[in-house]
């Protein structure tokens, strides 16, 4: 007798991950996205992705909602940290890594500063 057959579950790119969560922030009215390209320059992670909501509840569903849509329509789980707070969320999907921030912490953060490839500094419009 063999044994079934399994189905393989395909982990998607970190290109399609990157898409997915695009969307989900967009859908959520995440503000002020900016997406930093990390291969080549960082072990941890492909792209970083940081993103800002009107308020602590706000930051607080648009991680919930983005981990359960990467779990359901990707079968990625997704450690989170600060979601309880709402004040700065952390998302480790593994090959993206998601902060979700209210717009005063992630002020004084300034996270862009330290990762994007301008010299420190920042975009038109961030």
């Amino acid at each position: 007798m063999t044994a079934p057959i399994q189905a393989k579950t395909v982990d998607p790119s970190s290109e399609t991950l990157l898409a997915a969560i695009l969307t989900s922030l967009d859908d959520d009215k995440a503000e002020e996205v900016v997406t930093i390209d990390l291969r080549g320059r960082s072990d941890m992670a492909d792209y970083m992705v940081i993103c800002s909501g009107r308020s602590s509840r706000q930051v607080s569903s648009i991680a919930e909602k983005l981990v359960d849509r990467l779990k359901q329509d990707h079968g990625r789980l997704s450690k989170i940290e600060g979601k309880e707070t709402g004040d700065w969320v952390l998302i480790d999907t593994g090959d993206v890594i998601v902060h979700v921030f209210r717009p005063e912490v992630r002020e004084f953060y300034q996270l862009e500063k330290m990762w994007l490839p301008t010299g420190g500094r920042m975009p038109k419009g961030v």
